[in-house]
């Protein structure tokens, strides 16, 4: 099955001599990460949902193969805290067409603050077309019930597995495909640190055992400072014979 390692975004000023060449332009970031990247999550679009061009656009520049996870809007997630979603709905799925062989999962992050409420999740999912590859970040602890997977696995939604400070690292495959965020190995601080080795190792023995399962597994590293999500996925990848 696929296994796709990348990092959650990509316009980093300090990936400089990192993963861009000094003086690179923005514009020109996203041409230089796909030529050492398979895959990327979209961050921005948590902040500023991106008009339906900006996704052709991307469908266009993104080589063969690429695929490109998205978060999905504050709006959604912790304005409306998921209620009434279909008019964002409507909206994501227009963009998702618009992406076409180039999109992979779409992110669901729920705020901290938001407690366990089964029946609103289950409509949310419900409500999300078929088509589009889901999988929900809880921040909450009280999701964390065998009700709660049952319900994603009805629904193929995959949790989203998380490794970060204060956050519980639950190895739970719910759905056809694995979902990966990598927050940082700083046990005071999300998004912090650099991973060792060993981290790193243990995870790809993870990844190899859910590939070997049948499940494609999406991995995304967060800890952008200092460029360490661009050295520590190029080592996850090398660990699982990817180069």
């Amino acid at each position: 099955m696929a296994v796709h390692i990348g990092t959650s975004g990509w316009s980093y000023d300090h990936w400089e001599n990192v993963l861009y060449p000094p003086g690179l332009p923005a514009q020109d970031r996203l041409q230089h990460y796909v030529s050492r990247f398979g895959t990327v999550e979209l961050n921005a679009s948590f902040y500023r949902w991106p008009r339906d061009t900006s996704f052709a656009s991307w469908r266009r520049r993104l080589p063969d193969g690429f695929a490109m996870s998205v978060k999905a809007p504050r709006g959604l997630t912790h304005g409306k805290k998921l209620y009434g979603p279909e008019v964002w709905l409507e909206r994501i799925a227009r963009c998702w067409h618009e992406l076409g062989d180039k999109r992979a999962v779409l992110l669901v992050q729920l705020p901290p603050q938001l407690q366990r409420d089964d029946a609103r999740l289950d409509h949310f999912l419900a409500a999300v077309p078929w088509w589009i590859r889901v999988t929900v970040e809880f921040r909450h602890p009280s999701w964390d019930h065998p009700d709660v997977y049952a319900l994603l696995e009805r629904h193929q939604a995959a949790y989203c597995i998380m490794s970060g400070a204060q956050l519980p690292c639950i190895l739970r495959a719910t759905a056809p495909f694995v979902y990966i965020r990598l927050h940082g190995p700083d046990h005071q601080h999300l998004y912090g640190g650099s991973y060792s080795d060993t981290d790193l190792q243990w995870w790809a023995d993870r990844i190899r055992e859910w590939s070997a399962a049948g499940k494609d597994v999406y991995a995304y590293f967060n800890n952008d400072g200092g460029g360490n999500a661009v050295r520590n996925a190029d080592t996850l990848r090398w660990l699982l014979g990817g180069g």
